[in-house]
């Protein structure tokens, strides 16, 4: 319970920040980024439709054909997520930040964005809108890709945006896009960056016992064979959260200067002492 209140609660966060950013940076600046948001700038510029409101009209009938498409698991977060989205766009206060400064709208709009949609997406959800619509097309049009139909549709709300607000906002509303999903990839897997360490050495128990016992983390051992030296040694595979690989080097050549390691990045670990996998 208290997990799932945490999620629901990191997910609230996520929406408003990015509701702040899309009525304070984005809107004002006429910054067309895609998405149902984008959708909105663009009726609000050309009929001084409330954001919020096309967020509702837009979202409603794509939920009520996506519960029976997709099943009401596949929706329960995206609806929340949604719901509070909409929520902010219409009560938070309208805040002058950086005046009619362009640059610095779609710099700290692309910051903010890329935050609550990472936010938005580590508690498996979405802001609704054009993903879910591409998740319906895709059920219809299964030989697109979900990416594709999703670029598509974010492509035709762009253009859009280059013929009401003219191309100079919309190479601005191009670099704050950049940004955003720079910010939230890095949120998404900075969360679950791990380091792996391949180590070869004459003293393989002795360091596999070190980080066994000082470090707490599983080492792995399997013989290989040198293909030059013809000799077989005990090569050792151990993975470590990022701030740890510096410590595990450490005790490595506190044991044995010579040794050979190898130091890759892994992009998702699951299991004990890392991520479980999360369920709904």
């Amino acid at each position: 319970m208290t997990r799932v209140f945490w999620d629901y609660a990191i997910m609230g966060c996520g929406t408003w920040i990015l509701a702040f950013a899309v009525k304070n940076l984005f809107d004002p600046m006429g910054l067309v980024t895609g998405g149902i948001s984008g959708l909105a700038i663009i009726l609000k510029e050309l009929w001084h439709v409330p954001l919020w409101i096309t967020n509702v009209v837009i979202n409603v009938p794509l939920f009520l054909l996506a519960i029976p498409m997709q099943g009401w698991k596949f929706v329960q977060r995206t609806l929340y997520a949604t719901a509070m989205l909409t929520i902010g766009l219409a009560i938070l206060p309208k805040i002058d930040i950086v005046g009619d400064d362009m640059m610095l709208s779609s710099l700290f709009g692309g910051v903010l964005s890329g935050i609550g949609v990472g936010l938005i997406l580590l508690q498996r959800a979405t802001s609704g809108g054009t993903d879910l619509l591409s998740a319906l097309i895709h059920k219809k049009l299964p030989r697109f890709s979900l990416v594709e139909i999703l670029q598509a549709v974010d492509a035709i709300i762009v253009v859009l945006g280059i013929a009401v607000f003219g191309i100079r906002q919309s190479l601005y509303a191009l670099l704050a896009v950049y940004i955003s999903m720079q910010v939230s990839d890095g949120l998404l897997e900075g969360m679950k960056f791990s380091k792996q360490a391949m180590i070869i050495s004459e003293y393989a128990q002795d360091i596999a016992k070190e980080i066994l016992t000082k470090m707490d983390r599983g080492v792995t051992g399997f013989y290989a064979r040198g293909m030059y030296s013809k000799e077989e040694k005990l090569v050792l595979i151990c993975v470590v959260a990022k701030k740890e690989i510096v410590e595990l080097k450490t005790i490595v050549h506190s044991i044995d200067e010579n040794a050979f390691v190898t130091v890759s990045d892994v992009r998702e670990v699951l299991g004990e002492g890392f991520l479980e996998k999360q369920k709904n």
